[in-house]
Formats: C-alpha cells, sequence, structure tokens
C-alpha cells in the first residue's frame, strides 16, 4: 500500500492528487478528533516525564535496536510476542523512562558537561579509532550517520550520559556488598559434591515390540502438535555494510605497506618486562634503601628491612604501568638492575627489572590479507551511505528488494523456505543468512507487499521482502510415520527405565549397595567427585549434577540422562564446604557483580523518586503499537 502511494505521488498529477486526498484527511481529524493529531497527548508522544517527551518513533527506535541486541543474547531471534512474555518491553519502557529521569535532573540541579570533556571521551572511543590507532574524523562521521546522528545531536547525547553517569556515581559512593552476603554466596558457589552412580539404557528395557498400527495411530492422534508443519516464509535480502562492500574491494600493497607502518605497534606484541616495585614515602628513604641493595642485600629484604610496599607487576607491557615516570624508568633499564629513586605521580619509588622479552612485529606478509581486509572495509564505509540513498529512492519508486538491487548492482539473496526459528523444510538451518541478522524474526512480524524498514546490521542496513506465506499446517500419519515410531520407541524406553530406576532406589534405602544393584544389570558403579554447581565433568550428565544439589549426604535418587533412553541412579557420598579466601579472583568477581547489583538497585530507587517528584505519563496505546500488544 505504501509503496502504490510512493508511485501514485512520483508525478505532478499524482502529487495534485495526494495532497487533496491528504488534506480531506487531515481536516477529517482536527473535526473528530481522530488520534488527537494537532493537541494534547497524541500518537506522536509515547511518554513524558516531567518537561522531557519521548516520541514514538524514538521509542520504536530504541526498542527495535534492543530487540535485535536480546536475540544475539538468546543466539535466535525474538519475536515480538515472545519479547512481551518475557517482559522485554515494560523493561525497555522503564530505561529510557528512567534515562529521561535522570536528564530531567540533571537540568535541575543546573549539571552540565564542557565541550571540551565531551569531546575527549569522543577521541577516545575505540568505535571511532581507524586502522593506524588513532581518532578517525572520516570513520566517525559515517559511524554516527549510520545510527542517525548529526555531530551536534551525537555531541548532545553524549553530554546526557556523561551527566547520568555524575549522578549515579554521587548516588551509588560509598557501596559495598555485606561480608555476611558474600560468605554466603561464595560458600553457596563453592559448595562441592561427590557421587556414586550407575548409568541405565536402552539395554536394561528390555524388548520393545514393533507398534501396531492402531497404536501408531492413537500415539499419532495424542501427540500431533509435535509433528506439526511448522509456517515457513519465503523471503529475500540484500546485506549492504562495510564488510560486504569491502570483499569486492581491491587495495594495493603500496597502500597496505603504508598503513603496516603506521600500526607495527598495534598488530605487534609490545616490549613486556619482569618489573617489581619498591614504594616510599620521600626520596631520602629510597635513596638509603637503593644503598643496601647495592652493597649486597635482595631487594626482597629491603622492603622487608624497611617496612616499604613491594608490588610484584610480573611481564608486563609498557602501556600496563599507569605511573609514566615509572614506566620510563623501568623500561630504560637493563635487565637485573635497580633504578635510582623516581618520583612518580604519587609516590617515590625503586623499581627493579628481570627478564626482558622484546617486542615483535610480524612480517608483513603474514599480516596483509588481514590488513587488506580492513582497508577495503574502511573504505566501503563512506560508500554505506550512498548506498542507503540509493536503495530508498529504488524503494520510494516502487521497487522490490530484488529488483533494486539488481539495479544497483548488488547481490540479493532469496530463500525459498525457512521457519521462525531459521530452518528449512528439511530440518537444517538455513546457511545462507550472515550470523546475527535477525531478518527472519523481521519477516515474520511482517507479510506479503509489506514496504519493510531497513535493518540497522553490521555498520550497515538490510532490506527485505516478504515473497511468499507457507501456514502452518497438521502433517498426516503417513509423512511422519518414520519420526512418530521414534519418538513412540523413545518414550517406551523412558517409561520401563524409569520404572526399573524407581524399583533400584526402593531396594538402595533399604539397604541394598550400588554395587549391588549394578551387578544385577550387568552394568558398573561410576564415580563423579568434587564438583560444584555450575561444573561440568567429562561424561557426567547434567541432569545428575542438579540432583544431587538437591540430595542430601548418603541419600539416594533418580534423575533422566542424556536424551530419552537414559536413566541414572545415584547416592551421594560426599557434600564438602571449603572456606571463604576474599583473595580468590571469583570472590573478587563475585563483589564486584553484587556491588553491580546494589548500585543499579540504588539509582533505580533515585531514579522512582524522581520520577514521582516531576510527574510521568504513559501513553499505553502508542506503547502497545510499538510492541505488537495491539495486535492480539
Amino acid at each position: 500500500m505504501l509503496r502504490g502511494i510512493r508511485k501514485a505521488s512520483s508525478n505532478w498529477l499524482g502529487k495534485a492528487v495526494m495532497s487533496v486526498v491528504m488534506g480531506v484527511l487531515i481536516l477529517s481529524f482536527a473535526v473528530w478528533g481522530i488520534a488527537d493529531i494537532f493537541k494534547g497527548f497524541g500518537q506522536s508522544t509515547l511518554a513524558k516525564i516531567g518537561k522531557t517527551e519521548i516520541s514514538t518513533e524514538q521509542f520504536r527506535q530504541i526498542y527495535t535496536d534492543k530487540l535485535q541486541a536480546f536475540g544475539r543474547q538468546f543466539g535466535r531471534p525474538l519475536t515480538q510476542e515472545q519479547a512481551r512474555l518475557f517482559g522485554l518491553d515494560r523493561q525497555v519502557l522503564q530505561q529510557t523512562i528512567a534515562e529521561a529521569a535522570l536528564d530531567e535532573e540533571a537540568r535541575r540541579m543546573g549539571l552540565a558537561q564542557s565541550d571540551a570533556e565531551a569531546m575527549r571521551i569522543i577521541y577516545n572511543d575505540p568505535a571511532f579509532k581507524g586502522i593506524g590507532g588513532n581518532f578517525d574524523p572520516a570513520r566517525f562521521q559515517a559511524t554516527i550517520r549510520q545510527y542517525g546522528y548529526t555531530e551536534q545531536r551525537y555531541l548532545a547525547e553524549r553530554r546526557r550520559l556523561g551527566l547520568r553517569r555524575q549522578i549515579a556515581d554521587t548516588v551509588t559512593a560509598g557501596l559495598e556488598p555485606p561480608k555476611l552476603m558474600i560468605d554466603a554466596l561464595t560458600r553457596y558457589q563453592n559448595e562441592q559434591r561427590s557421587v556414586d552412580y550407575i548409568k541405565l539404557d536402552a539395554a536394561q528395557a528390555g524388548t520393545i515390540d514393533t507398534p501396531s498400527p492402531e497404536t501408531l495411530a492413537a500415539y499419532f492422534e495424542d501427540h500431533k502438535t509435535q509433528f506439526r508443519a511448522p509456517e515457513f516464509r519465503k523471503l529475500s535480502f540484500i546485506v549492504v555494510s562495510p564488510e560486504e562492500l569491502g570483499k569486492w574491494s581491491e587495495v594495493s600493497d603500496e597502500d597496505a605497506k603504508k598503513v603496516f607502518e603506521q600500526s607495527r605497534n598495534r598488530i605487534g606484541t609490545p616490549e613486556k618486562r619482569e618489573v617489581q616495585q619498591m614504594v616510599f614515602q620521600n626520596a631520602e628513604e629510597a635513596l638509603t634503601a637503593r644503598s643496601r641493595i647495592t652493597s649486597g642485600m635482595s631487594f626482597d629484604d629491603v622492603a622487608k628491612e624497611h617496612n616499604a610496599n613491594l608490588v610484584d607487576l610480573g611481564m608486563t607491557a609498557k602501556s600496563a604501568i599507569i605511573d609514566p615516570a615509572i614506566a620510563d624508568a623501568a623500561f630504560a633499564l637493563p635487565s637485573g638492575e635497580v633504578s635510582q629513586p623516581i618520583k612518580g605521580q604519587f609516590v617515590v619509588a625503586l623499581v627493579k627489572v628481570g627478564k626482558i622479552e622484546p617486542a615483535t612485529t610480524p612480517s608483513y606478509e603474514s599480516v596483509a590479507a588481514q590488513i587488506k581486509k580492513e582497508i577495503a572495509t574502511e573504505r566501503a564505509r563512506s560508500k554505506v551511505a550512498e548506498l542507503h540513498n540509493k536503495m530508498e529512492d529504488e524503494r520510494g519508486g516502487g521497487a522490490s528488494v530484488v529488483e533494486a538491487a539488481q539495479k544497483l548492482g548488488l547481490t540479493a539473496v532469496t530463500i525459498e523456505a525457512v521457519d521462525r526459528s531459521g530452518r528449512g523444510p528439511d530440518g537444517q538451518p538455513v546457511g545462507n543468512i550472515p550470523r546475527g541478522l535477525e531478518v527472519v524474526s523481521q519477516a515474520f512480524a511482517s507479510n506479503v507487499g509489506v514496504d519493510n524498514d531497513p535493518i540497522q546490521f553490521a555498520g550497515g542496513y538490510v532490506w527485505y521482502d516478504v515473497l511468499g506465506v507457507t501456514p502452518s499446517r497438521e502433517r498426516t500419519l503417513d509423512e511422519v510415520r518414520a519420526q512418530v515410531e521414534a519418538k513412540w520407541r523413545e518414550d517406551q524406553i523412558s517409561s520401563k527405565l524409569r520404572a526399573k530406576a524407581t524399583e533400584m532406589v526402593g531396594k538402595l534405602e533399604r539397604g541394598a549397595t550400588l554395587a549391588e544393584e549394578a551387578a544385577s544389570i550387568g552394568s558398573k558403579v561410576e564415580t563423579a567427585t568434587g564438583f560444584r554447581r555450575d561444573a561440568a565433568p567429562s561424561g557426567v550428565p547434567s541432569s545428575l549434577i542438579t540432583a544431587a544439589f538437591r540430595t542430601a549426604k548418603d541419600g539416594v535418587g533418580q534423575t533422566a540422562g542424556a536424551g530419552g533412553s537414559e536413566w541414572i541412579v545415584y547416592r551421594v557420598t560426599d557434600v564438602s564446604m571449603p572456606s571463604v579466601n576474599v583473595a580468590a579472583d571469583e570472590v573478587k568477581k563475585m563483589k564486584e557483580t553484587l556491588l553491580r547489583g546494589l548500585t543499579d538497585e540504588q539509582v533505580a530507587q533515585y531514579v522512582t523518586k524522581i520520577e514521582s517528584e516531576i510527574g510521568t505519563t504513559i501513553n499505553q496505546a502508542a506503547f502497545a503499537q510499538v510492541t505488537g500488544a495491539n495486535s492480539n
């Protein structure tokens, strides 16, 4: 429909007719108040927080981006229905409102960020650095343009983000996770268990007779939904991204060698040194300590004698040493030497250098292909915006994705049939969809003849058309007879193994041993020792790990194994609780995770208070339209 309107309005007569039509529509809206177009809280505004408005289109873009990100996280595209089921729609709305509330609070507090600070952050952003590792203005412009930003608008957004962080940092200053919580979670995470177990497989289930036609037909009727053919869609799409366009660009050795020379330090391995650092209050104390070292006393013993703080930096690169003065001194010393007293930014130090690993630089030949690929991709960034405009012009003129691709010399991909999970009729994943591209989920949210907005992907865009829909249907038994019989047999085996396992558990509870039960079925006792809740020991089903942590020491139980044709009977033989080592890396990481959680909760409470003070209003109809809730 939209494409037809575009075609109709492409000449002067069509434009005149469309102007009259739109004039009548606008007049009728004004008279009847449809959608409240000209005043108040219309469909163009999704939420208001104080004086800040969040437009429907603004939230639509935010929500689409988040949905695609969640899809990548889950490893498969999410439909709008699934997103609502998980509550992602409300989460994104709450986050967007929270950010707007913090923006309002920054204005009320009179906070501001200087241009110099905002530009410093932008210059140091890795996303805007070119092949040589320095800020690349062209890359910056291409990147922000790709996401619909002007330079002024992006700078304003960075300022808002910086001010939000200032407020959040102030609100959460001094937060620390309670020691009791860290101890409890550490013990829970590090608890270890050991089990003895027996695996029962299809051999212990006995003979499974071939099902009669009547039995198979009855089973099929009871489980028909499991064998239903899914809905399939035929679609075409075209990817216009720097990487895709870069495949067709040729880069000369001359250009590649220039970049190689400019980026030697980045692509090579920097020099590393074994560095020890001894910290003192003043230069006099450091000089005295150095004289003791030159007279034959060891570095470590001098540190103990002077009660000085000794820091072992290990094998480190110069860039990893925070203090520039100390870094310069450490990387100027020969191996085995001790420096003169170094006046750093905050301390006076002596530095000792041990082993030295020289810097290495790969040959041009070994990295030429990668450098050429990077150059080609970088050059293609500017062409993405150009092709985006041309594609939009072609689409606006009524061309399909395939037609537009042919006209612009691009290659469109056509998939004859794909289901919601990205699989073809043969049940195998469709292989010609780039990893991370959620075009299938987008196609299932669209329909034949719909003029779809392009998807942002890999620094570029993807245009797609739905060409056909094959509805989901019930298959006949003849179509899936082999699959039905295999599933029936699997269920029979599982049922018999469960009954056998229940019988064995009863005997164990009455005093029998696992060894006796294993011998009775011609099996053997296996052992898994010292595993944690998150462990994955080789050959041990994850279901046994979970079941073991639900069972007391010396307790017995049963659980399904791998697939429907394996069952497990087990006994928990040991439960141990290691002591908490607060210096361990995993404890430090847990503390960081807890701190992030506490920080988020504190900021959330603060934002809730702001929202209640300044007032928050949500246009539920617009929210339902964006998230697809009104399509049910």
